[in-house]
């Protein structure tokens, strides 16, 4: 089992870069697929980004490819988030998520494990 907290989020301006970071209990944080995923209000939680346990592989959204980064410190239990060049609908609350198993990294209902999310605003 693993627990997830997130952190980083905030208020920013269009154009402004963030970084979030997704720390984790537990000693086999290296075996976790881990992914971002995010849910603006009154939409669907949709996928953000996804990272295997190696971070050999990662994957992307196309709405953010280009801009967001995934990365993985299996060392310090996290994994981070970089967002460069925000856009307004980039704006939701972030949540991280882990599996051990997934196999279509895109969907959310593949991860077991959630963190409580945090909130990212990028104003225009």
């Amino acid at each position: 089992q693993v627990q997830l907290v997130e952190s980083g989020g905030g208020l920013v301006q269009a154009g402004d870069s963030l970084r979030l970071s997704c720390a984790a209990s537990g000693r086999t944080f290296s075996r976790y697929v881990l992914g971002w995923f995010r849910q603006a209000p009154g939409k669907e939680r949709e996928f953000v980004a996804a990272i295997t346990s190696t971070g050999a592989r990662t994957y992307y959204a196309n709405s953010v490819k280009g801009r967001f980064t995934i990365s993985r410190d299996n060392a310090k239990n996290t994994v981070y988030l970089q967002m460069n060049s925000l856009k307004p609908e980039d704006t939701a609350v972030y949540y991280c998520a882990a599996d051990l198993v997934a196999s279509i990294y895109g969907r959310a209902s593949e991860y077991d494990y959630w963190g409580q999310g945090t909130q990212v605003t990028v104003s225009s």
